[in-house]
């Protein structure tokens, strides 16, 4: 403050007396900065798991709730209030997963987006993938999803689709339009008092892990990119990462030297799962 004014007062033809100089000083020692606006719930109030923390990611079938694991990462719409209750009488914390940046049309909000925003496929039967420049469209249609995972209970959002930029979408999405949009994902999440991870998008770690609490990872062992989910880690935030390929001998002793919290999965996401040896 007081630098831009002397650079103003500096730049003016005339020569300002030590009397109106030390008034001008006085006066914008004496002026208040904007009060930022309070976050609707204050970050020490969300949960943020560790690293190294274990956990379980079940996506298909009957829920499993007998699995040792201190985490949950289960489906937002396909599981309810009760199921999520019945995990937090056993300890544990659970993740809604939703997809936040493609679209499917088997859930219940699908006729909600227009066709404007649909794209290509994205690999997976029923979906595609959203124009995530058009956040008039999908900012409120994520703020209901996410709002719907904490009428639920659910402690935290798993946000998938959140790399869009780096596929063939259909649409011509750059780096800064990914970061806008996992911002915009991030900051609902947190309005409604939950934890957010960030979902591969590994460029990205960098400029976003100071906006999510944890990151979920596919494959990094199998790609040899583990080592770029180190500021995460770093930053003392859990990374929660599944092969689906490789035998754990191939990746669980990198896992453990790197601080990821990683199991063996199906493809199909059911109970099954093989945790690296402690």
């Amino acid at each position: 403050m007081l630098d831009r004014v002397a650079t103003r007062v500096t730049g003016r033809p005339l020569v300002l007396s030590v009397t109106l100089l030390v008034v001008l000083i006085l006066l914008a020692g004496c002026t208040s900065a904007p009060e930022p606006a309070p976050a609707a719930r204050p970050a020490a109030g969300r949960w943020q798991p560790e690293p190294g923390t274990d956990w379980q990611w079940q996506l298909s079938g009957r829920l499993d709730p007998t699995v040792d694991a201190p985490v949950y990462d289960i489906d937002g719409f396909d599981r309810g209030a009760a199921e999520v209750a019945a995990l937090h009488r056993k300890g544990r914390k659970v993740i809604c997963y939703l997809s936040t940046g493609a679209w499917e049309e088997f859930r219940p909000d699908a006729d909600d987006f227009p066709a404007a925003v649909l794209g290509k496929s994205n690999g997976w039967a029923g979906e595609r993938w959203l124009d995530i420049r058009r956040t008039d469209v999908l900012a409120p249609l994520m703020e209901d999803r996410i709002a719907m995972c904490a009428k639920k209970g659910f402690d935290a959002v798993e946000p998938d689709n959140m790399d869009g930029y780096r596929n063939r979408t259909g649409f011509p999405l750059t780096a800064a339009h990914q970061l806008r949009y996992n911002r915009l994902i991030a900051a609902a999440a947190h309005r409604h008092g939950l934890a957010v991870g960030l979902k591969n998008d590994l460029p990205q770690i960098p400029q976003l892990v100071g906006d999510f609490d944890f990151a979920v990872n596919e494959q990094c062992a199998q790609y040899e990119e583990c080592e770029e989910l180190s500021p995460f880690v770093k930053a003392g935030k859990a990374v929660f990462h599944v092969e689906y390929e490789l035998p754990v001998t191939r990746f669980c002793a990198q896992s453990g030297r790197l601080g990821l919290s990683s199991l063996l999965k199906k493809y199909e996401l059911g109970a099954w799962r093989k945790q690296c040896p402690a």
